[in-house]
Parts: structure tokens; sequence; C-alpha cells
């Protein structure tokens, strides 16, 4: 019995010490809570006034029915209540501001914005309502002047450059590696220097995104990535969370052999993928099983996909020939974009900040039209523009919608965009950590 119960022991004990390793070994891989801040969160005033926005219709980005009649109490900087002006009691210091005909939404997320040396753009983007913005490859010292300018700004969410392989299609915006061990390395300085993703380039193949992958989820980081020579699927298995630019589906979309051959055009040739997207684009078959497989894919990886469609956008111009190839092609891009979304997959907005057919400033808000032109409903394009980015950066559970207890970044607009979407245009009064944007 004694050799029997010692025998029983010793199982028990190694059970129990093969155990312990197991759960050590996984809360060690396991991705750390992320606490994703913007580079600039110190420099934005915190609002310390009671504010009563009353009478106005809340459209909080959740995608659900909007209040009617509704009233936000806004208090050091926090939503304090959210409900019917008829059932709020506003407190007697409130500031009162009446939103009758009007909109109130939370502040617009841009999850693709390049400042590109255009002083004083993220202020004006501020002004049309986006409040907090992402640029997916630039040096973070590349916004120290709009930082001291004196102007307000959105909350800045920088990525540092992309990660690239030699020849880089923008060397001023990448950081050039030559090997994994080399991008893991960066990811690393880049999350120590306060980057909030990181993204990748095209260049680089699916080995090396899985190591970058692995390095940024270790720091609670997501991975975005631009893909025109390496294929979606394979990148989205590697790890990647999000995908910038409907363009990047290219190699998912077409036969291999017309795949190779634009692919090989590019990596010879950065500048060839200008012309060639929209040739590869206009031969894609939308209602493909390609397409569908495509569709069920991203949907099933909760993939987090920005078209920035207006950086594609072609249209007829006066006394100018028409382009058949650039039409068809970004006609194709968009109803690629309207599939996905019907689908199930989680679309969100980027703008890409200069476009050719928005004027300075407005490309966020062309943006969003051109989700509605491919099929989105109002509704969805909003929380596109709200809820879905604040996902996308993982900083939802502070921004991103009207809640209780979530910081008061808000839009004010005249009219009803569930209606008429054109009232996003119309924009009355921009909130920014509880104060007014003058």
């Amino acid at each position: 019995m004694q050799v029997f119960g010692k025998k029983w022991y010793l199982i028990f004990c190694m059970a129990g010490f093969i155990a312990f390793h197991a759960c050590k070994q996984r809360i060690a891989t396991e991705k750390p809570a992320p606490d994703i801040r913007e580079i600039n969160q110190k420099e934005i005033p915190k609002g310390n006034k009671t504010i009563a926005i009353t009478s106005v219709l809340i459209i909080d980005g959740n995608g659900g029915e909007p209040i009617t009649d509704g009233c936000v109490i806004v208090r050091d900087g926090l939503i304090a209540e959210v409900g019917k002006t008829s059932e709020i009691m506003v407190p007697a210091e409130a500031e009162r501001v009446s939103g009758a005909g009007m909109s109130l939404l939370p502040g617009f997320i841009d999850a693709h914005f390049h400042l590109d040396g255009v002083e004083g753009l993220p202020s004006l983007f501020l002004q049309n309502g986006v409040t907090s913005l992402r640029d997916p490859g630039a040096w973070i010292e590349a916004y120290d002047g709009e930082r001291k300018s004196g102007k307000a700004v959105p909350r800045l969410f920088l990525a540092d450059p992309h990660i690239d392989m030699f020849p880089p299609a923008y060397p001023k915006d990448a950081y050039v590696v030559r090997d994994a061990e080399e991008a893991v390395n960066q990811v690393h300085r880049m999350a120590d220097r306060g980057a909030s993703v990181i993204k990748v380039y095209f260049r680089l193949p699916p080995g090396i995104i899985r190591e970058v992958c692995k390095a940024a989820h270790s720091r609670g980081l997501p991975v975005t990535g631009h893909l025109e020579t390496t294929e979606a699927m394979e990148a989205i298995n590697a790890g990647l969370d999000g995908i910038e630019h409907i363009t990047s589906f290219g190699l998912s979309l077409i036969p291999q052999l017309e795949g190779e051959k634009y692919r090989q055009i590019v990596l010879a040739d950065n500048n060839a993928r200008k012309r060639g997207r929209y040739e590869v684009w206009q031969k894609i078959e939308v209602d493909s099983r390609q397409a569908d497989s495509l569709a069920r894919f991203l949907a099933s990886k909760g993939t987090f996909v920005s078209p920035t469609l207006g950086a594609f956008e072609y249209q007829q111009e006066t006394n100018v020939p028409l382009d058949t190839v650039r039409l068809a092609g970004f006609d194709k891009m968009k109803r690629l974009t309207g599939k996905l979304r019907k689908a199930g997959v989680r679309i969100v907005t980027g703008s890409h900040a200069m476009i050719p057919y928005a004027g300075k400033g407005w490309a966020y808000q062309r943006e969003m039209e051109l989700l509605i032109e491919s099929g989105l409903s109002p509704a969805e394009v909003i929380s596109a523009a709200t809820i879905e980015n604040a996902r996308f950066f993982r900083i939802d559970d502070r921004l991103g919608s009207i809640e209780k207890a979530k910081v008061a970044d808000l839009v004010l607009v005249r009219g009803n965009p569930l209606e008429n979407f054109a009232a996003v245009r119309n924009i009355e009064k921009v909130m920014l950590n509880g104060t007014w944007v003058k």
C-alpha cells in the first residue's frame, strides 16, 4: 500500500508541475492588455465645464436606433449622461447648447491619414469633425511642427515609419529591413517610442510579416498592411490585423498567372502599380467564387479593412478623354467594398488626407460618401467612422461612441445624416476632450 500510495503521490506531483509550467507558459505568450494612447495625450486640454446639449438627435455610433429629442451632459471632459431631454435633469451650472434641427455624433476617427508636409492639415481635419487620426507610416517627429503650432489638433495615433524592404516605395516614410531580426528589433524600438500601430509595406513576405506580428502583439499593438505583392490571405494568416487599401486584395482575386505578372512588374518598379492596379482591377469578377471566399475569410478572421477609396477615385473630366480602364477598375473597387461589408467584414474609414476629388480638409467626408456609393447604409458608414475604427485602434473602451463615462469627443452637424448623408459636411460644432474647438 505504501508503494502504491507513493507512486500515485509522485504522479500527482508531476502532473501539478506540468500544469504549473503550462499555465506559466500560456501567461507568458498571451497578448498583454493593450493600453494604446495618442502621442499628444498630455497636450490636449481637458474640459472642466459642465455642458448640456439638448433637443438633439443622438446617433451614438453603435448602429442602433437614434435618440430623438436627446440630451447629453458633459462633465470634466467625460460624457456624464445620455438620454431623452425630458428624462435628464440638466444641472443648474451647465452651459446649455440647443441642438434643435441638428444631430450629435461621436468624433470621427480617421484610420489612414498622411501629413505629407501639408502645414495645418490636422487642425483643418479637426475643424471638420475628425477628432482622432492615425498616420500609418511616418516618423513620429514629422508631427512635431503641428504639435508646436499652437493650433488645436486631433488625437494623434502614430505608427512611426512603415516597415519595408529595398527598394522602398517611399524612402522618407520607411524603415528598410533586410531580414526578420531587423524587423522585430524595429518593432520594439517603435513601441518604445510610442507607436500605436505597426504597418508593413508590400515588399515584406509572409515570413517576415509573421515575425513582425508576433513582436507587435507581444507589445499589445495591432499590425496593419499595405499589400500588393503579397497575397492578403497569406499575410492575414501570418497575423495581420488590418488591411490598408482595397487594392491590397488584387492577388487574391485574379488567376495566379496574371497575378504573378503584375507582382513581378511592381517588384521591378514601384511606380508600375499606379497604372497597373487599374489594369488588374478592371478584370476582377466581383461575383466570383474567389471573391465570395475572400469575403467569408475576412469576416471569419475579424480583419479590419480600410478601403481608402478616395485615393483611387476616378471621374470623367471635361475636355479630357475618358480612361475606361481606370473607370472600370475603380467601379470594381467600390463593388468589392460593398460586397465585403454585406458579408460582415469590418469596414473602417480612412481618408488618405489629400485625394483627387475632395477639397482640402474634406477627404474624410468624401471617403464616407464613397462608402455610401459602395452600398453601405448611412448608419454603417457612421459606425465605420466611429466605433469600428475605435475597435481597430483598440481604444473603444474610451472613444468611438456616445456612451456614459466615455471621453467627450463629439461632432454636432446640422440636419440628419441618416436621412440625408450630406449633413456630415454641415459641421456646427466640434468637441475635443470636453472642450469646444474654436
